[in-house]
């Protein structure tokens, strides 16, 4: 294979036997060239800046500077696919959750006796993310939002109280927001539900747009993120540290509520019940996914009609497509994050080709799309435009 074609790694580790391993490991398949070592966050940064490489390989644990603080920096500069090596990136740990957060593309996790025969266990898998990762859109990600606060201009602006946020009625026609004759009164009582889904670059995508949202947010929102059933706790934790909005990891058979994000919890399917409760199973995967973005827009279709609103966000294949379309037959409203925003373009790309997505934002606009139609449509005051 011509060297100009093969895909150029850096790798960053401390320990020189694991810098060893790696290299080993990465260099026994012919489309992969090692350009470079770096012994700590601070020689990642530089060697980073310096060789261009396509993939970097980023230990957590690090002198001088963390693999963290190193992901962020190159993430909020000039930024490269990362794949996460690290012991400290088990599934469920805090500090594989946040490099995700921060933009890295995924993570390995280091066997735990950490010797070169259990290393060659994790090869293919290493190898596969890698290749995976050399594909990927890379854009600054690593900037964490704080909570919304009300400034001097957003405290004149017209919002609905929280009290009043339960139920918010929905005009029965409103000229060109696509409702279907006249809602029941049951249908009129209920509130905006928004879903976000998402799958590579998700973590980074939901940490810029769900600390947009304002407390008194009059809907509920339903976070679909394909993500490790051992991650969806500890990231709902983090995600509520960052919002002003409550988030919870949803429960089997609660009452949906406005004012409220919940995430799926992994490994489950969620849907919305005809009385507004989530239900959740472990049934089989869908297309691949567990859980489906296009089983919970199917069923807020069904719930919400008029009021439901699908965001599509980055990643990998086309969930949330055949979602997207029936909530446009119910009336429904589809946003999807547009191609140069979008670590991966696949699954927005995807909902936008069935001609069912309304508009294609860039992602710091998601949060006021969502918004402007709920302001708009369901007639509940300007939020933020």
């Amino acid at each position: 294979m011509d060297a100009a074609s093969k895909i150029r790694v850096l790798i960053a580790e401390d320990s020189s036997f694991m810098r060893r391993v790696l290299k080993v490991l990465l260099s026994s398949d012919p489309q992969i060239d090692i350009v470079g070592e770096a012994r700590d966050g601070v020689e990642a940064l530089l060697l980073s800046e310096a060789l261009n490489p396509d993939v970097i390989t980023m230990d957590i644990n690090m002198p001088r500077k963390s693999g963290l603080e190193a992901t962020e920096q190159i993430m909020s500069t000039k930024p490269r696919p990362i794949v996460i090596v690290s012991s400290e990136a088990r599934e469920g740990a805090e500090p594989a959750l946040r490099a995700l957060e921060l933009g890295a593309i995924d993570f390995v996790a280091k066997p735990a006796n950490g010797v070169d025969l259990d290393m060659e266990s994790v090869r293919d898998e290493l190898l596969r993310k890698v290749k995976i990762a050399a594909k990927v859109r890379v854009v600054r990600t690593a900037a964490r939002r704080s909570p919304m606060t009300a400034s001097p201009s957003a405290a004149a602006e017209p919002v609905v109280p929280r009290a009043q946020a339960d139920v918010v009625s929905v005009p029965a026609a409103v000229p060109g927001n696509g409702l279907r004759g006249t809602l029941s009164q049951a249908t009129a009582e209920r509130f905006p539900v928004v879903v976000l889904a998402a799958s590579t670059g998700g973590p980074a995508a939901l940490m810029n747009v769900l600390p947009q949202l304002r407390g008194d947010f009059p809907g509920a929102v339903l976070l679909i993120q394909h993500m490790p059933a051992s991650f969806t706790t500890q990231f709902s934790r983090q995600l509520a540290e960052t919002c002003a909005i409550r988030v919870k990891e949803a429960e089997a058979g609660e009452l949906m509520r406005a004012g409220t994000v919940y995430l799926c919890p992994g490994a489950n399917h969620m849907r919305v019940s005809p009385s507004g409760r989530l239900l959740l199973d472990d049934g089989p995967r869908i297309n691949g996914h567990r859980p489906s973005a296009d089983l919970t827009l199917e069923s807020v279709a069904d719930y919400a009609g008029p009021m439901g609103i699908a965001v599509v966000l980055t990643g990998m294949g086309n969930d949330g497509a055949k979602g997207v379309q029936a909530l446009k037959t119910a009336g429904g409203h589809s946003i999807a994050q547009d191609e140069s925003t979008s670590i991966i373009f696949g699954m927005p790309s995807e909902a936008i080709r069935t001609g069912a997505v309304d508009e294609v934002v860039p992602l710091d606009a998601v949060c006021n799309a969502i918004e402007r139609r709920v302001s708009l449509v369901f007639g509940v005051g300007a939020l933020r435009l």
